[in-house]
């Protein structure tokens, strides 16, 4: 019997100190520390940046209209899309009927100079005339006045003298009409000249030619739709539409990365211009940015900008480790503590926020604040993984 009962003491002895152990192992568990992930405050240069979608269009787009009416196109010398300088010949009008008036407006004007020449060869007749008239009046005055000449002779010298005035002033009158005449037709001259010159369309700007409506045997009229059009200095801009919030934040002379169509890489940019009204009904603003570098997109093609807004740089923590309430806090862990500390907070871009102050760079936070940890607590300091 006490062998029986040996045998049964025993086990129920191991399977209590069993039981003591395992109850040990989970006094020890609970007071262990809990793994925290935390980050570490680093320094490094934030960019802030806003989206802008748009089109592309001109910076300035000229219209060439022929400045003469009633001629037809008989060549075209520029295709859409090709470069041109100022001054270059576009297209040619039909100039024949203008030839025909140069040619007239020559005789009108050889016709007015010989005018002039024959009024001028009156006036001296005329006054040679009346200087004779005049000395022969005052001849017969004279001898009037001592009974040698009678009073007949004398009305026929004062008759002859303003005869001869008359005439003279005639031939004067003949010459400034004449003159006048020369005048009128020189300024007609330079008018077909200027209307000839005109048949020649000419770039007012170097630039790219964006669209060609001119047409062979087609009648020009200055009134109509321009022949061409021309992008100035083949300079392109992305035109957008933003938020009125964030046209408040953008800038003239703002860097941008522009992605559009067909390109592989972003192309340099810069706000040009930034409007100083939003619309009322779909409260957006309108903004421009100006390509810098050599590559231009097709006018009307999508854009879409990334505007750099803000710069900086400074100490920085992943933005998930600040808590935002009344109080801007952050968990920091020192010696496997939580110190749960007040900081002003900066730039938040790229997933991180700037720590102006409050927090120095090297120091862990807790990388996701206020989840489940609170200041004083204990915790074993886990470093987040960077991806």
């Amino acid at each position: 019997m006490m062998s029986l009962a040996n045998r049964m003491t025993l086990p129920q002895g191991a399977v209590l100190a069993a039981v003591l152990v395992a109850l040990a192992g989970a006094a020890t568990a609970q007071t262990a520390a809990p793994s925290v992930t935390v980050a570490t405050a680093t320094r490094q240069e934030l960019r802030e940046t806003v989206i802008a979608s748009g089109s592309f269009v001109a910076r300035e787009e000229i219209l060439v209209a022929p400045e003469v009416d009633g001629l037809t196109v008989v060549e075209i010398l520029a295709e859409e899309g090709d470069r041109v300088v100022a001054g270059q010949v576009l297209a040619r009008l039909n100039r024949e009927m203008l030839d025909v008036q140069l040619a007239q407006n020559a005789a009108q004007i050889s016709r007015a100079q010989a005018a002039v020449a024959q009024a001028t060869s009156q006036i001296a007749e005329t006054t040679a005339s009346l200087t004779l008239a005049q000395q022969q009046l005052e001849r017969t005055q004279q001898l009037q006045r001592t009974g040698s000449a009678t009073n007949d002779v004398l009305d026929q010298r004062v008759t002859a003298a303003r005869t001869a005035g008359a005439r003279r002033e005639s031939a004067t009158n003949a010459l400034a009409l004449a003159e006048a005449d020369l005048v009128l037709a020189r300024a007609q001259r330079r008018d077909i000249e200027l209307r000839i010159s005109r048949t020649e369309i000419k770039a007012k700007v170097a630039g790219t030619v964006s669209r060609r409506t001119a047409r062979l045997g087609a009648l020009a009229a200055a009134a109509g739709d321009p022949l061409f059009r021309i992008i100035a200095n083949s300079e392109v801009e992305l035109e957008a539409d933003v938020p009125e919030t964030t046209l408040a934040r953008t800038r003239p002379g703002q860097p941008a990365e522009i992605d559009a169509a067909g390109y592989a890489a972003p192309l340099p940019g810069r706000v040009r211009l930034v409007a100083p009204e939003v619309n009322r009904t779909n409260r957006l603003g309108r903004i421009r940015v100006t390509l810098t570098g050599t590559d231009r997109p097709p006018l009307g093609a999508f854009g879409r900008a990334t505007v750099e807004v803000a710069r900086s740089s400074g100490v920085t923590v992943p933005l998930s480790a600040v808590l935002f309430g009344q109080k801007t806090t952050v968990q920091v862990v020192k010696d496997g503590v939580v110190e749960t500390r007040e900081v002003v907070t900066g730039l938040r871009a790229q997933g991180q926020v700037e720590i102006r102050e409050g927090l120095n760079e090297g120091e862990q936070v807790v990388a996701v604040s206020g989840s489940f940890v609170r200041n004083g607590d204990r915790v074993a300091p886990v470093a987040a993984v960077r991806r």
